[in-house]
């Protein structure tokens, strides 16, 4: 990725293990992901049908569209389960000290 700008969007404590915060970055809906103590982030929107991840919480990297069950992997965006095909967005993640920074290309 060029020219990408990192942005504050929470803490190490804001988000369990097993979590998921969802914020918008730059106009962009992101949902920040805890897997054991490691932060992942994908657009906030399922491929199926555009819905939130807000309303779920994570099974080891999978996360679960609440709306219609589509299953995704928060590290590589991949498609796990239907009714989704297409991967959701993900975005480079790195910490400052106890704050976490999502990465987006401008």
């Amino acid at each position: 990725m060029d020219d990408v700008e990192y942005f504050a969007v929470a803490t190490r404590d804001d988000i369990e293990p097993g979590e998921v915060f969802v914020s918008v970055v730059e106009g962009t809906p992101v949902a920040i992901c805890n897997v054991d103590g490691v932060f992942y982030a994908i657009k906030d929107a399922c491929t199926h049908d555009g819905s939130s991840f807000d309303t779920t919480d994570l099974e080891g990297p999978e996360i679960f569209c609440p709306r219609h069950g589509a299953v995704f992997n928060v590290i590589t965006g991949e498609v796990l389960g239907a009714p989704a095909t297409v991967p959701v967005p993900t975005f480079p993640v790195r910490m400052n000290g106890d704050t976490i920074e999502v990465g987006l290309e401008l």
